[in-house]
């Protein structure tokens, strides 16, 4: 248990992408170096990294953002979207002893995570541009296939694909 602990607190230390905490911030400057930077990011190991589904980077919210009267969609709604999409997966999966798209061996994600030629296309510059990982390339199937079945579609689209790659950009953007 301290083991699992202390992988927390580094995470959460890491969390920031330097250690001021204001690196890609468009509000504040950084006062790190690059070296101090690298060194601050070299915390979250790569291989850890690689067992993150989803990597964003979320700026700061400007005061207006947050009182602004924005129409946005009700929770819900989302929760509805998100059981249906569970329901679907849970029906797939389920032959397999599996409930949900996380779970997916990489015999599943070939079945079930099939890609058309320009999601293919999009997949192989990713991982050669990007220079992703096996574990990478199955996280990003997870991913697409999830975003499909939130829209209720059957198969994978391109948009899902490039969505997915997109959350996996810290991989190499930032921990090279």
């Amino acid at each position: 248990m301290g083991a699992l602990n202390s992988l927390i607190s580094d995470c959460k230390k890491a969390t920031h992408l330097c250690q001021c905490g204001y690196y890609g911030d468009v509000l504040h400057d950084c006062t790190c170096t690059p070296p101090l930077i690298q060194r601050y990011l070299a915390r979250v190991s790569g291989p850890l990294l690689d067992r993150i589904d989803l990597h964003i980077q979320v700026p700061a919210v400007k005061y207006k953002e947050l009182v602004q009267d924005e129409k946005s969609e009700g929770s819900s709604v989302v929760r509805e979207r998100i059981l249906a999409a569970r329901h679907v997966q849970n029906k797939r999966l389920e032959p397999f002893g599996i409930y949900c798209n996380a779970q997916m061996t990489p015999r599943t994600l070939r079945r079930f995570c099939r890609l058309d030629s320009e999601s293919e296309k999009q997949m192989e510059n990713a991982i050669t541009r990007l220079g992703l990982s096996a574990r990478a390339y199955d996280r990003i199937l997870r991913v697409s296939r999830t975003m499909a079945d939130l829209e209720g579609g059957e198969k994978i689209q391109a948009h899902h694909v490039s969505e997915a790659i997109q959350y996996r950009t810290l991989d190499r953007t930032y921990w090279q």
